[in-house]
């Protein structure tokens, strides 16, 4: 009986044990993709040293919550996996208003703006679905966030 018992536990452990380093090898394979293909386009703003990155597949989305500062220039640079369609992005103050989407900017990849007052902003990311209905298919991939800011100022 507690053999039984003994068995069941150290299969659930092991289960537990293979979904923790299975999220987490994905996890590592999306920042070091944002480190060698997003990080170059923050250039010549300075990293913030968080690397917001995760896999998405079409039609998904994902928010981010970030403070940013009065009187700094900020650039937000978005990037994906080759394999996904394009990514929208939109940032957003705490009531939702829009205050950049880059739909309106031929799905541009970089942001620059400067804050004018302290404020936490929604960084909406979605990855657009793939309008050829030929396959069942789903494209999934890394999509990468990241902030920079301009040290000279």
């Amino acid at each position: 009986m507690k053999y039984c018992i003994m068995k069941k536990v150290w299969t659930i452990i092991s289960i537990v044990a293979a979904f923790i380093l299975f999220s987490t090898a994905g996890y590592g394979q999306c920042r070091t993709f944002a480190k060698s293909e997003c990080r170059p386009a923050l250039n010549p703003y300075v990293h913030d040293g968080i690397y917001n990155a995760t896999e998405l597949s079409e039609g998904e989305s994902a928010e981010l919550y970030k403070t940013f500062y009065s009187n700094q220039n900020y650039r937000i640079a978005i990037c994906g996996d080759a394999s996904l369609p394009r990514i929208k992005f939109t940032i957003m103050d705490a009531d939702r208003n829009v205050l950049f989407t880059n739909a309106d900017k031929n799905f541009a990849r970089v942001w620059d703006f400067k804050m004018e007052s302290s404020q936490q902003l929604i960084i909406s990311i979605e990855v657009s679905p793939n309008d050829d209905k030929m396959t069942d298919t789903f494209a999934r991939g890394c999509v990468a966030v990241l902030i920079g800011f301009n040290a000279t100022e």
